[in-house]
């Protein structure tokens, strides 16, 4: 099935309690189990080649809310506690999850107050270099101005510890840090508190954002 940032595809709620963590059948939709506690992402800002930003994590209420949750996460960073019911209306959030990242962007941008976030594509089924090098340039910059990346991905990908994250039918996450210039990024996940934060190589997380999209201020 061809998958772009820009297509959707509805899915049943009996679908989804058939899969844990990724949902399969979505081409854009969005969604992860529902989690009941909420963790704390460890944030801390440094100088140079590492900087991490403060999360007021909060896991979402349901498997399909990924996106309003990813959203509110990454606006917790400035400061900022949107109710994630009132961005899933501007979303326009189903049970099919959140179309694209399209419809985020224009979210980040209100609560934001400026017009800085755009969204950004990785059409292609496996990203390139030129994709990968512009996805660690616009984290860096996003989070050295304050700010955090939202991105949609889908498949499974492995993060810096071993551990594996499956999302077949897609998924919405924040990138909320980084270190090695950006080599390795921070993620604050909404799916799994007790997977609250990980960190994953930029080479990894180009090729689970590919033929999806990502939301950044660069």
């Amino acid at each position: 099935m061809a998958t772009t940032i820009l297509r959707k595809t509805a899915l049943t709620i009996a679908a989804a309690a058939a899969t844990a963590g990724g949902i399969a059948g979505p081409a854009v939709a969005a969604h992860a189990a529902p989690a009941t506690k909420p963790a704390a992402v460890q944030a801390d800002r440094k100088p140079g080649g590492e900087r991490e930003l403060g999360v007021r994590y909060e896991a979402q209420p349901n498997f399909y809310y990924c996106g309003p949750a990813a959203a509110r996460n990454a606006l917790s960073v400035q400061g900022k506690n949107i109710d994630v019911d009132t961005m899933a209306k501007e979303m326009r959030t189903t049970e099919a999850g959140t179309n694209s990242i399209n419809d985020i962007t224009p979210v980040l941008n209100k609560e934001t107050g400026k017009d800085v976030y755009r969204s950004v594509e990785i059409a292609s089924p496996k990203a390139d270099d030129k994709q990968t090098d512009k996805l660690r340039d616009d984290i860096v910059a996003t989070v050295d101005n304050g700010h955090a990346v939202v991105a949609n991905i889908a498949g499974t990908a492995t993060d810096t510890d071993g551990t594996t994250h499956s999302f077949e039918g897609g998924h919405y996450i924040s990138i909320v840090g980084y270190r090695d210039g950006g080599d390795t990024v921070t993620i604050a996940d909404s799916a799994d508190p007790t997977q609250a934060s990980y960190r994953m190589n930029i080479d990894a997380l180009a090729d689970w954002i590919a033929t999806r999209g990502y939301s950044a201020t660069s």
